[in-house]
């Protein structure tokens, strides 16, 4: 069972400055720094571009505990960057993928949007696990990335 979901964002700052957050591991520590969706993220190997490793844990009382992913693509002439599970996680519960997908598109000078995208395929005898999945995750990871922009924009306007 094949699958696919997508979140849109518009964001108010320019998609270059947008992408120097998406395309970096700013990104896992921004993530990081919230806990509420990630209680700790692991540079395992890599820095940041493709082939990184992370590996994530999630606080207890969530479906999992944790997972590694890899960055599968990292396009930073299209802001385009892709991470797969490659251990544990969604695999555990019968999926054969699981990949996120981020997009910063640009929209004008000022703003841009980004484009949250899960895939992912599940063995039809754990079909009932695609329950799981949720955009919920990438949505709230969105919002962090809007709220980490309208604080950087109101510093340097202040100076």
């Amino acid at each position: 069972m094949v699958g696919q979901l997508s979140h849109e964002l518009e964001v108010n700052v320019p998609a270059g400055e947008a992408w120097e957050l998406y395309g970096t591991l700013q990104l896992a520590k921004l993530i990081e720094e919230e806990q509420s969706l990630v209680e700790k993220i692991d540079v395992i190997e890599g820095d940041g571009g493709t082939g990184t490793i992370l590996k994530l844990t999630f606080p207890s009382g969530t479906p999992l505990s944790g997972y590694k992913e890899k960055f599968t693509k990292v396009d930073n002439e299209k802001r385009l960057k892709e991470a797969e599970v490659i251990e544990g996680g969604y695999l555990e519960l019968g999926f054969t993928l699981f990949r996120v997908q981020f997009e910063v598109i640009e929209k004008d000078n000022d703003s841009c949007v980004v484009r949250s995208t899960i895939e992912y395929d599940v063995k039809e005898e754990s079909a009932a696990n695609a329950s799981y999945v949720t955009i919920d995750a990438v949505a709230k990871i969105a919002e962090l990335a809007k709220n980490y922009f309208i604080k950087n924009k109101a510093a340097k306007e202040a100076h």
